[in-house]
């Protein structure tokens, strides 16, 4: 132990002797690492922010929307609408390979507002089939969500957001309680919350057959959305294209025309943005390991420096019948203290700066969250380790070949 102890003096005395130049190489090198934890930090953050803005809606959905046509075909005009049906869902439904859950919508034309007792609140309406709790990730919370029994029977029933449970009922329990919605009452059969957040969470869900029967929708449609499973991006291109075909072909369409049937590919867009994150990552690895290479080319610097220096210490140690595996070891030790050292004060810092990004900055729409796992900043700590024993073999190689007669003459 006593050995050890001096060992380690003897070490923290060679890298004081010059403390300018010491401390400048620890800074720079624990400035390398400092600055790639606070970039994979930051670059969590963007990510974070991003899986947040997709959280409302399933990521292996796609959904299809009402356009206009933009070329003339089969006799059709320019600018008219499509009119969705519910054939088009059935269709979809027969027709889609390796579809999980589809659900349709039918916005009813009535008031945006609902009845309670004389109580009067805006919210808005929503004509659905049951899995569309799953594309849209609403969290039931009292009672149930909409039931196939629901649709069958074109039950009047009705599942209502806590923004509207809270200002309607207020602490009155609303399951069971009959509403009024655009003239007609309907039966509260449970509450949801949704991670869309306030304006989600303002929505009542209907049957989607009851409010076409009760609001003159005959069979309208406004959207069609459906998962697909084990989702990759080809497959969810190839799907898009099909349903495109399938609904161009059975609304006499222009094959042409990509604005009359309007997609949005939720699995396409959701793998682009990922692999633009990836190359984020690549590139901030990449500065990273530049600014510490740098560190790095600056340890080696200082121990040839010191190497000279001391040549004729190490001259006299070899003469004294020291091996050259014991001087190699020596000058590594150096560069693992100084190192070591520097790059774990760096990661510190990197990591307070990281956890006060993520508690003190206020909500925005770029970073949520920066965060950076412990085991990658670990690792790149003992990157850095061992870069900068590496970058300790040159100068510990060429005291190692000293030869102690023309070391001990060495002015």
């Amino acid at each position: 132990m006593a050995g050890l102890l001096d060992g380690f003096l003897e070490l923290l005395d060679v890298l004081l002797r010059n403390r300018v130049r010491t401390v400048m190489t620890a800074l720079s090198v624990a400035w390398g690492i400092f600055v790639l934890v606070v970039l994979l930090g930051l670059g969590r953050g963007l990510e974070n922010n991003v899986r947040w803005m997709y959280r409302d809606d399933a990521v292996n959905s796609i959904w299809v929307y009402r356009g206009r046509r933009t070329i003339p075909y089969q006799g059709h005009p320019v600018g008219e609408r499509l009119r969705y049906t519910n054939r088009d869902h059935e269709l979809v439904e027969a027709r889609v390979d390796g579809l999980e859950k589809i659900s349709s919508r039918f916005y009813p034309p009535i008031p945006d507002s609902v009845r309670w007792q004389g109580k009067i609140v805006a919210a808005d309406f929503r004509a659905v089939h049951p899995d569309h709790r799953y594309l849209e990730n609403t969290l039931v919370e009292t009672g149930r969500f909409l039931d196939e029994a629901d649709l069958l029977e074109k039950r009047k029933v009705a599942v209502i957001g806590v923004q509207i449970v809270g200002t309607l009922f207020g602490d009155h329990p609303p399951i069971g309680e009959w509403i009024d919605i655009g003239g007609a009452m309907f039966k509260v059969v449970g509450t949801f919350r949704d991670v869309g957040g306030v304006n989600e969470e303002s929505q009542i869900y209907l049957p989607i057959t009851t409010a076409q029967a009760s609001f003159a929708g005959a069979d309208r449609v406004d959207q069609v959305m459906f998962t697909i499973d084990d989702a990759h991006m080809a497959d969810a291109v190839a799907i898009e294209d099909e349903v495109r075909e399938m609904l161009s072909r059975a609304h006499g369409v222009s094959p042409a025309d990509r604005r009359a049937v309007r997609i949005r590919n939720n699995v396409e867009e959701f793998v682009r943005v990922q692999s633009i994150f990836d190359m984020l990552a690549a590139f901030v690895w990449l500065v990273g390991a530049g600014t510490v290479a740098a560190g790095i080319v600056g340890v080696s610097n200082i121990l040839l420096v010191s190497v000279k220096e001391r040549t004729q210490e190490i001259g006299l140690r070899k003469a004294l019948g020291a091996t050259p595996g014991s001087i190699v070891r020596m000058i590594l030790a150096e560069a693992l203290l100084l190192t070591g050292t520097a790059g774990y004060a760096g990661l510190i810092a990197g990591l307070l700066v990281v956890e006060g990004l993520r508690r003190w900055v206020p909500e925005n729409d770029y970073i949520r969250d920066p965060d950076i796992e412990l085991s990658t900043a670990v690792g790149a700590l003992v990157l850095l380790v061992v870069a900068g024993c590496l970058g300790g073999l040159v100068p510990a190689w060429r005291a190692a070949t000293l030869d102690p007669i023309v070391a001990l003459r060495e002015e």
